[in-house]
């Protein structure tokens, strides 16, 4: 099984996060970046099914701004047998969609014939959630979205745990299929300093998205970033009795 492993560059999860004056956007110049959280799980669950030689080749792609090569190399790093970068602009990198990433994996999936594509399931700067089930349906291939396990399911299956509303969800789906990681897959490793170093001999492929076909003009108009509303400052109270008086105070429990 060939697995291609989606890695987004985002601003790193411990910065705070500043909104611009004019409202258009966040600050990303000057701050630090690594790869989206999600997708270090995405990665970290395909190296094990190749440790498990249930997997041939793990390879990481990447949409983006040149320095989207630097989580690839940290892909590399982390186990991952070759990089592609799929290159843009800053500025067009700023404005791709959840639609435009998937159109790019088809090509990509279609180009290099692999038979499963490895997600996180959101990016953290954007919260979208809609790649992996876009691609899935761009390829018509089943998808295990939310994975909190996956095992081999026999006769060309995989068999994947969903963590769910309700409790867990185990599914079995036909390779080649699509995957979207949540959080308690597993723990992501480090990436070690030997690691880093052989990385950097291990193949990126740098392609521009010209050479794709892929319209990446942007569908959506971002009208305004605002920053959340600040919270007020809570209260003590000396016992139970204190407390329903307040709620009632406030209207939230009925006289």
């Amino acid at each position: 099984m060939k697995i291609l492993v989606g890695v987004k560059r985002v601003v790193d999860y411990a910065v705070k996060i500043r909104v611009k004056p004019d409202r258009s956007g966040v600050f990303t110049e000057g701050v630090q970046h690594s790869m989206n959280p999600f997708d270090e799980i995405a990665l970290e669950e395909a190296v094990k099914l190749k440790e498990k030689k249930l997997a041939t080749e793990v390879v990481a792609f990447s949409l983006g701004g040149p320095k989207s090569a630097e989580v690839l190399r940290t892909a590399l790093a982390k186990g991952a047998d070759k990089a592609i970068h799929v290159q843009v602009s800053d500025d067009e990198a700023g404005k791709l969609e959840s639609f435009h990433v998937a159109k790019t994996l088809q090509k990509i999936v279609e180009q290099e014939k692999f038979d499963a594509v490895f997600l996180g399931k959101q990016a953290i700067d954007d919260d979208s959630s809609q790649t992996a089930p876009i691609l899935a349906g761009l390829l018509d291939w089943p998808q295990a979205l939310y994975a909190s396990k996956v095992e081999e399911g026999g006769s060309g299956h995989m068999k994947v745990t969903r963590e769910i509303d309700v409790g867990l969800d185990t599914i079995k789906v036909k390779v080649p299929f699509v995957l979207s990681a949540d959080l308690r897959l597993n723990e992501p490793r480090y990436a070690t300093l030997p690691n880093i170093m052989k990385a950097k001999k291990k193949p990126l492929k740098n392609i521009p998205i010209k050479d794709l076909g892929v319209d990446i003009t942007p569908q959506t108009e971002t009208v305004e970033v605002t920053e959340p509303p600040v919270r007020k400052a809570g209260g003590f109270v000396e016992d139970v009795s204190a407390l329903v008086a307040k709620l009632k105070e406030k209207g939230f429990v009925k006289a």
